[in-house]
């Protein structure tokens, strides 16, 4: 039998080429035996059980396989909140937490407003701005079921009776009339995938990363269809790869040839943000 300091400890070390050994091992720990961080400082001292020790070394080794801590523990942080997560939906990222922080800027004090999340996985972003944007409408649409339902759970959870869950492709299911606009599609170019980790490529959703040959299919796609919807005055805000800013703004700027269009980079100043923000009606 071993103590809660003793098998943290064990897990740090069985987990040493991970950036980060000593947090997922505490992860990892932490739902095996179904307690808190906090639990596990002022408790270091106590047995583990036969089942807990099995279940956290089970646990240590898919993790040391490269399955994803998030997977392993059906949870991911996103803005403050914990989210549901599986391997129908991609991870959240701390980088799409920008684009919700500039949609939520963009739309506070502006009222009730119809906004349209596509390509919803895990919800993340269509349950964040139903919950700082209080009188909006807010809809999210996924192409995939699976992807679907852990949005639901999340949505329910979190922003109970505030998201609209919708199964389609893009804007198909949509009319005109939206002001605001959030994509997170798939964007991750063919010869970026060949180098991508491997926890990635096996575990997460191919579907929700292959963005085509250059990484800019499903937002080629999208903004067509969101041309023909958005109101004058409105927001489209596009998460895009690293260097794809000057190729998806020229896609924006063909379908919105009248709109203000700007590429804003994430932390690490690569390109991250397309804003394209439409001018208001004259009438």
């Amino acid at each position: 039998m071993i103590t809660i300091r003793q098998a943290w400890r064990d897990g740090r070390a069985q987990l040493h080429c991970s950036p980060s050994p000593a947090l997922d091992a505490r992860l990892l720990l932490a739902h095996a035996l179904g307690r808190d961080h906090a639990y596990l400082v002022a408790h270091d001292d106590e047995l583990l059980s036969a089942e807990q020790a099995a279940a956290f070394a089970q646990l240590l080794a898919r993790a040391a396989a490269d399955e994803p801590i998030p997977y392993l523990t059906g949870r991911a942080p996103f803005y403050g909140q914990t989210f549901a997560v599986s391997p129908a939906v991609l991870i959240p990222r701390p980088e799409t937490e920008q684009l919700v922080e500039a949609a939520i800027g963009w739309a506070r004090g502006r009222g009730r407003l119809r906004v349209a999340d596509v390509g919803t996985g895990s919800g993340c972003i269509a349950v964040t701005l139903a919950r700082h944007l209080p009188a909006a409408e807010v809809a999210a649409v996924d192409v995939s079921a699976a992807a679907l339902a852990v949005a639901r759970s999340n949505a329910e959870r979190l922003a109970p009776g505030r998201v609209a869950l919708v199964r389609g492709d893009l804007l198909a299911a949509f009319g005109p009339g939206l002001d605001l606009i959030a994509a997170n599609l798939p964007y991750v170019t063919r010869q970026e995938w060949t180098a991508l980790p491997d926890g990635v490529k096996s575990y997460e959703p191919a579907l929700a990363l292959d963005g085509g040959t250059d990484g800019l299919d499903a937002i080629r796609a999208l903004l067509p269809q969101a041309a023909e919807r958005l109101r004058p005055g409105g927001l489209v805000l596009l998460e895009i790869g690293w260097r794809q800013g000057a190729a998806a703004a020229a896609l924006a700027r063909a379908a919105f040839p009248a709109a203000r269009i700007a590429v804003r980079p994430d932390f690490a100043g690569h390109d991250r943000l397309v804003v394209i923000e439409t001018e208001p009606s004259q009438g």
